[in-house]
């Protein structure tokens, strides 16, 4: 693989392996460290990734492993800054913004209670829009498993909204 194969093949999924790290990692440069350690790794084994049927899964587990040592290594975790995420309700009321911000931050607290495998899974699932055989292939489970596991991370995020919501009134 040259260099130009390299950027048609690999650099498009930057974004996606990206999105993937902020996630497992909760942390911008911490992301940016593994996306370049990333690349470096396929870089380095450029000549083997004929071999794969999907290079942007492979990079994706690679992305995954790396995040998941990361995460290994360290002493506490970090939480996401609600205030950095974007709402995409710029002509709310301020009252709307406040409940659909206050309803972004319970979900997040709600991920971040759910197993590793249970938010990987919902993660490339439902953000990144892998297909079953994509998720199959990144994280190594069975589809009747993704399908299972799935299933379970979005009920219990839903359960523990509903919780939380009738809790508050």
């Amino acid at each position: 693989m040259d260099l130009q194969e390299f950027k048609t093949k690999v650099l498009p999924a930057k974004q996606k392996l990206y999105r993937l790290a902020l996630f497992l990692l909760q942390n911008k440069e911490e992301a940016e460290d593994i996306l370049q350690d990333v690349f470096l790794k396929l870089w380095t084994h450029k000549h083997k990734l004929h071999a794969y049927a999907s290079i942007e899964a492979f990079a994706m587990t690679v992305t995954k492993n790396l995040c998941l040592d990361r995460i290994k290594s360290r002493k506490k975790r970090h939480m996401v800054d609600v205030v950095d995420l974007e709402l995409g309700a710029q002509e709310a009321n301020p009252y709307q913004r406040y409940e659909l911000a206050d309803q972004v931050s319970k979900v997040q607290e709600l991920l971040q209670l759910l197993p590793e495998q249970q938010r990987l899974i919902l993660h490339l699932r439902d953000v990144e829009g892998y297909d079953y055989p994509e998720i199959e292939q990144i994280t190594g489970a069975n589809v009747n498993a993704i399908r299972v596991t799935l299933s379970r991370a979005r009920k219990s995020v839903r359960d523990g909204l509903l919780k939380l919501e009738d809790y508050a009134i």
